[in-house]
């Protein structure tokens, strides 16, 4: 059964479904995929004199534990830049470290390391890889250009503009790239919206989003919308 408001499409032969939430649930491993929480970012900034709301790792779990009932998960895969910084789960207050270590407690967890937190600690249970490769598919960070597998990843924060109705409108999105060189049809190949309550986000037709998903043949933003999969065209190689 979908989950309410959870959009179903297809991916390197598997159903995906995106939720408005940023979080990408797949059926048939029962897996919930999360990327870029970025837990204590506010904390970080504060360090600097950059006074930011103090909540972010709150509401990032709370929101994230919400996906893992609605959706019925039993494992959950972060893409990377799980912590803001390396020393960010030594800033996690009492509350926050309790909701993390109870999540990694119910479910199969597995944290995939990113470049803002390479030094991972392994206090809060999980299984810590660089990458993962499951089903064909490879589970990794940030998108490496010239890849010809199936490929999830996080890293760029994706987040489409377009204007509607005489309105300008930024949300986060998914980004997906289908085919590679030479028309041979190629591997599906998506980067994640950033989970986190404080990251921010490049526009998805970005250089460096395009550049990162080459070869392809044609590259698209996906947003849920209404329980359906609205698809806004980004590049599309020369014929």
């Amino acid at each position: 059964m979908v989950p309410a408001m959870f959009a179903p499409f297809g991916f390197a032969g598997h159903e995906m479904l995106l939720s408005p939430a940023r979080a990408l649930y797949w059926p048939q491993e029962r897996a919930l995929l999360v990327a870029d929480l970025h837990l204590e970012k506010a904390s970080w900034y504060a360090q600097a004199g950059q006074m930011l709301p103090p909540y972010d790792s709150r509401d990032t779990l709370e929101r994230l534990a919400d996906a893992v009932r609605i959706t019925g998960a039993r494992r959950v895969i972060t893409l990377g830049d799980n912590f803001h910084d390396d020393a960010g789960a030594l800033r996690l207050d009492a509350h926050c470290t309790g909701m993390l270590e109870a999540l990694t407690r119910v479910v199969d967890w597995v944290w995939i390391t990113g470049n803002h937190d390479e030094q991972l600690p392994r206090g809060f249970g999980g299984t810590i890889v660089p990458e993962l490769e499951l089903r064909g598919i490879t589970l990794r960070h940030e998108a490496r250009a010239g890849e010809t597998a199936a490929e999830l990843s996080g890293h760029y924060h994706p987040k489409l503009r377009v204007n509607v109705r005489s309105r300008h409108i930024a949300r986060p999105c998914a980004v997906l790239a289908r085919g590679g060189a030479g028309g041979d049809g190629g591997a599906e190949r998506m980067i994640l919206p950033a989970f986190g309550t404080l990251t921010g986000g490049m526009d998805a037709g970005a250089p460096e989003i395009l550049a990162a998903l080459q070869p392809a043949r044609k590259i698209e933003a996906l947003m849920p919308a209404r329980g359906q999969i609205a698809r806004f065209p980004l590049w599309k190689a020369a014929a």
